[in-house]
C-alpha cells in the first residue's frame, strides 16, 4: 500500500496536497500497527521454540508445515525463514520513513541492504518451501506465491540498481513497490480477515480452494501494488480531483487494514501465544 512519501508531498502546493499526503500518513500507520502486531506474534510464537531448538511446536499453528521430523535441512531451512521474517517486516517499515532517511542516511542505507538481502532470501526461500518442500494446499496459491516471489526479486534489483545510480526519485519509488509485494504474505492474513467480517467468509474453502481464495492468492500482492502505483503516479502530476479520490481511496485501505488486522490478532496471532 501507498505510505510517506516526502518528495510527492511536496511536489504541489501544500494546500492541494494536504489530503492525499493525510491519507498516506493515515494508511501508512494502519499498515504499521498491523505489522507490528503481526512482529509481536513471530517473535512470541516463533522465536522462543526456534531459538531453544524446539523445533515441534511450529506445527501448533494450522496449515502451516513447520517441523517436519527427519527434515533437518528443511527445518533449519523454516527456522531461517520466520526469524527473517520479523527482521524484514520490521525494516521495511523504518525504511519508508522520511525523517530516518533525512536525518540518519547511513541507517537508512544500511537498513535497506539488510532489507534487500531478507526480501531476496525470504523469496527464494518461498519458492523452495512451496516446490521442493511442497508447503501449499492449493496450487492456485502456489503460483501466487510464486509470482509475488519474482516480483520481489525483480523489485529489489530495480530498487538496488537505482540507488547506486543515484536516481534516488526512482529508487523511492522503486522501494514502495518493493515494499508492497514483500509484504503479501501479511497482506494475505489481513485480507483473509477484513473478507470474513465483511462477508463472513463467503468463498472460502476448506483447503484454501475456494474462489475467493484464488482471488487473494494474487491479489495479496497485486492489489497492494496497483494500489501503491495509483498513488505514486497520481502523487507525482495528477490533478486535484484525481489526488482527492486516491485519498479516499487510501483512507479507505486504511480502515480495511486496521479492521483485518485487529481480526487477525484475534483469530490468527493473538490465541497463540
Amino acid at each position: 500500500m501507498a505510505t510517506i512519501d516526502a518528495s510527492i508531498a511536496t511536489a504541489r502546493p501544500a494546500r492541494r496536497a494536504d489530503w492525499l499526503g493525510q491519507s498516506a500518513t493515515f494508511c501508512y500507520l494502519a499498515i504499521a500497527a498491523g505489522q507490528l502486531l503481526f512482529i509481536a506474534f513471530i517473535l512470541l510464537f516463533y522465536y522462543p521454540p526456534t531459538l531453544t531448538g524446539n523445533f515441534a511446536a511450529w506445527n501448533d499453528k494450522p496449515l502451516i508445515i513447520g517441523f517436519v521430523a527427519g527434515d533437518s535441512a528443511g527445518n533449519l531451512f523454516f527456522a531461517a525463514h520466520v526469524l527473517m521474517a520479523a527482521v524484514i517486516t520490521f525494516g521495511g517499515l523504518v525504511q519508508l520513513l522520511p525523517a530516518i532517511r533525512n536525518r540518519w542516511p547511513a541507517l537508512h542505507r544500511w537498513n535497506g541492504r539488510l532489507y534487500m538481502l531478507c526480501a531476496l532470501a525470504l523469496a527464494l526461500g518461498g519458492l523452495w518451501m512451496t516446490w521442493g518442500r511442497g508447503t501449499w494446499l492449493a496450487l492456485g496459491g502456489a503460483i501466487g506465491i510464486t509470482l509475488d516471489a519474482l516480483l520481489i526479486i525483480g523489485f529489489a534489483v530495480m530498487t538496488f540498481g537505482a540507488a547506486r545510480a543515484r536516481r534516488f526519485a526512482d529508487h523511492r519509488r522503486w522501494a514502495i513497490r518493493l515494499f508492497a509485494v514483500a509484504s503479501a504474505v501479511w497482506f494475505m492474513r489481513v485480507g483473509y480477515m477484513a473478507w470474513g467480517l465483511a462477508t463472513g467468509g463467503a468463498g472460502i474453502g476448506e483447503a484454501m480452494d475456494g474462489p475467493f481464495d484464488l482471488f487473494l492468492a494474487f491479489a495479496n500482492s497485486l492489489l497492494p501494488l496497483a494500489v501503491a502505483e495509483i498513488y505514486l503516479r497520481v502523487g507525482a502530476r495528477g490533478t486535484a480531483a484525481a489526488r482527492n479520490r486516491v485519498a479516499a481511496l487510501l483512507t479507505f485501505s486504511g480502515l480495511v487494514i486496521l479492521a483485518g488486522s485487529a481480526g487477525a490478532w484475534m483469530v490468527m496471532w493473538g490465541p497463540y501465544i
